[in-house]
């Protein structure tokens, strides 16, 4: 009856019979640890688990899987380490929710001591294992692994080639992908829909304007497959990128459904990129009607106001921000050295070695200037200030001060990796290729969009993205 309840979202009636339980054995607390995590609730499912008398490798599991499924992988990280603590041994279940959470976080180093560990205790590389494997991989910026750990992989169903494909699509290698599709449909493994999702954004990240559209086309026609949102939605970004403004809102007007905020962002995003004040306005006030507690929504706008000079307006949308009570997502950037991650905000001075840091990145400035008469693009900057105020507030950027400790602390011939939770700004962009060039380094940046590697002062999406 927990199970029962749990699995129709009636969370509340299955904690009300799990407390009428006269007595309760392992299985239940686990039904009911369970029901939390499909759940989602995270606090009720770590004060369950805190509570139980005693817990089998399956609790474990659920717990772990719980802090991967809700974006908390240092947590499942460290539940780990606790469980080994205690002599559990790991099962399939464990290594797919310490995957995940490798994959998030962009943590190699722990992905690949994993990955030994699966070797070293003999945990069979299924399907699921392998997938999960491959996925960590390519999130951690090593899609070459991803690969060899793909071709050994003795079955592979759907999700498998799903997976290694949406990879080179986030790397931005399309004619790999290209070649796995058509590799994917000779092995007789049908393609879905998720598979046209993974198919459509690799030629977004490539600007394949063509190739996207004749792939909507034959999405029905050749294979039965009726396009969604989603799909409309990777071409839509795919021509707004381009500068085909107008044909993507004619994509728009011609979709047998509405629109969804996704559709609607790339199409603004591709406004702001192009300079056209008029469509965005239209669509970003449309965007903040459908999504008032979307803080990009808001930022995006003022951002194409600001570029057309119109700072009472930007402002405008500015104050509707704190009237709401919206804030922006702060940007965060994580880099792992020797297996501890470390995690940075813009301005941050919380780190122990700040001081280095912010040294560090003075020299790259004076460096980079004296090298190449760099100068800050202030373009992504928000608000009506000064140049000068506007150049002093770039260099704190989150990713700055994580490649700032990468040269810190990284053997020269290391490259530095480092996630952030949004997209690259301009700036930062450009800077980092600049670093790679005059230090000599390779630095690999996945943002929310895609994988940025950068060597010897170019970009793998050749400023595409």
């Amino acid at each position: 009856m927990i199970n029962g309840y749990a699995i129709v979202g009636k969370i509340d009636e299955a904690k009300r019979l799990f407390d009428e339980m006269p007595e309760r054995n392992l299985v239940s607390w686990n039904s009911m640890l369970a029901g939390f995590v499909k759940c989602g609730n995270v606090e009720d499912a770590f004060g369950l688990f805190s509570e139980m008398p005693c817990r089998d490798v399956v609790s474990w599991n659920s717990m772990l899987a719980c802090y991967a499924q809700c974006g908390k992988p240092n947590e499942a990280l460290a539940l780990f380490d606790q469980m080994r603590a205690v002599g559990v041994k790991p099962t399939e279940a464990t290594v797919v929710s310490l995957l995940s959470a490798c994959a998030h976080l962009g943590a190699l180093d722990k992905g690949l001591h994993l990955h030994t560990y699966i070797n070293d205790n003999r945990i069979e590389v299924n399907s699921i294992v392998g997938t999960a494997l491959v996925d960590m991989y390519a999130k951690c910026g090593k899609i070459s692994l991803a690969t060899q750990v793909f071709n050994a992989m003795e079955s592979k169903d759907v999700l498998a080639w799903n997976t290694i494909i949406a990879g080179m699509a986030i790397h931005g290698h399309v004619k790999e992908a290209q070649r796995l599709f058509k590799e994917m449909k000779e092995a007789g493994v049908e393609p879905n829909d998720i598979t046209f999702v993974a198919m459509l954004s690799a030629c977004s990240h490539a600007g394949m304007v063509d190739e996207g559209q004749k792939l909507l086309d034959c999405m029905s026609s050749s294979y039965g497959i009726e396009p969604k949102v989603e799909h409309y939605g990777c071409v839509i970004d795919l021509l707004a990128r381009a500068g085909l403004l107008e044909e993507a809102m004619e994509l728009i007007g011609t979709m047998p459904m509405e629109p969804n905020p996704c559709a609607l962002g790339a199409l603004l995003g591709g406004c702001r990129i192009h300079g056209n004040f008029e469509l965005g306005e239209m669509v970003g006030k449309r965007l903040i009607n459908l999504q008032p507690c979307h803080s990009g929504r808001y930022i995006l706008l003022s951002n194409i106001y600001a570029a057309a000079k119109k700072w009472d307006d930007a402002r405008k949308v500015r104050n509707l921000m704190k009237v709401n009570g919206i804030s922006k997502v702060p940007g965060v950037s994580v880099i792992e050295l020797k297996g501890m991650v470390h995690r940075f905000v813009a301005g941050d001075w919380s780190h122990p070695e700040s001081n280095k840091i912010y040294e560090k990145l003075n020299e790259i400035h004076t460096r980079l200037k004296s090298a190449i008469g760099h100068s800050a693009d202030t373009g992504d900057v928000l608000l009506d200030m000064e140049e000068e105020d506007k150049e002093h507030a770039l260099p704190v950027h989150s990713e700055k001060l994580a490649i700032a400790y990468g040269l810190l602390h990284l053997d020269s011939k290391e490259a530095i990796r480092i996630v952030k939770n949004l997209r690259v700004c301009r700036d930062c962009h450009h800077v980092t290729k600049l670093i790679s060039k005059v230090y000599g380094r390779e630095i690999i940046v996945r943002d929310r969009n895609r994988f940025h590697h950068f060597e010897d002062g170019e970009c793998s999406c050749l400023d595409f993205w």
